[in-house]
């Protein structure tokens, strides 16, 4: 991989790994899940949906809007509230471990849906050494509370979506302009996810470290990811 790919690839992970924190800030400030997750798709979709509306690329997607709803549906529309969900009950740290399993699930799913990604020994070696890296890093802290157990499940239904989601992008949008698909992924998002947003809309207003939570979760965790991961 070249140098640019290896900063690409660097810059992908802080802004992957960061999303968590401001969730927990968010969800803790007042903000809740389904508007966490609302409010970072619908700036996000601004964002890139500029971006592929200056480039000309979005009438590529015609002919492929149901998998593009279905990538929307398993990569974001769910995941991003049931994070946030969890992250009502559980650190953000418990958070960051539950979703570093994606890569597991992935080789799990290769088995029967995708035969290039399955697992040798030596990869399945290196993936439970990093899974278990990141749970010494930042440890396990669920006492076996109901709430702390259901925040973990959630978690983990959106980790078998981020898991789904790539096995889609490479079998049936792999061949799409990036910036176009995940802003048109993103745009779908943002309308599923209004009603529930404006149903569960606090009576109060958010502190302001949750306001910015969303709005970096938004512009940076969300459109900045993607363009990025779009790029490597």
């Amino acid at each position: 991989m070249s140098s640019r790919g290896w900063a690409a690839f660097a810059a992908m992970s802080v802004l992957f790994g960061i999303p968590y924190l401001f969730v927990k800030v968010a969800v803790d400030g007042g903000v809740p899940p389904a508007l966490v997750a609302w409010g970072r798709v619908a700036l996000a979709a601004v964002v890139l949906l500029a971006l592929a509306g200056r480039a000309g690329t979005l009438r590529s997607l015609r002919g492929r809007w149901r998998w593009l709803a279905a990538y929307t549906v398993v990569e974001i529309a769910v995941p991003f509230p049931m994070i946030a969900f969890g992250e009502q009950h559980v650190s953000s740290s418990l958070a960051a471990i539950v979703i570093a399993s994606v890569p597991l699930i992935i080789a799990v799913l290769a088995v029967r849906f995708d035969h290039a990604e399955r697992p040798n020994r030596l990869r399945l070696t290196g993936l439970l050494i990093g899974f278990s890296g990141v749970v010494v890093l930042v440890g396990i802290d669920v006492a076996g509370q109901p709430e702390e157990l259901l925040g973990t499940a959630a978690i983990l239904v959106a980790a078998v979506g981020y898991a789904i989601g790539p096995l889609i992008l490479k079998h049936r949008l792999l061949d799409l302009d990036q910036v176009a698909t995940m802003g048109a992924s993103l745009g779908l998002a943002t309308v599923v996810l209004t009603p529930l947003a404006i149903l569960t809309a606090p009576s109060a207003t958010p502190s302001g470290d949750a306001l910015v939570s969303v709005a970096v979760l938004g512009l940076f965790c969300t459109a900045l990811a993607f363009v990025v991961f779009s790029a490597l």
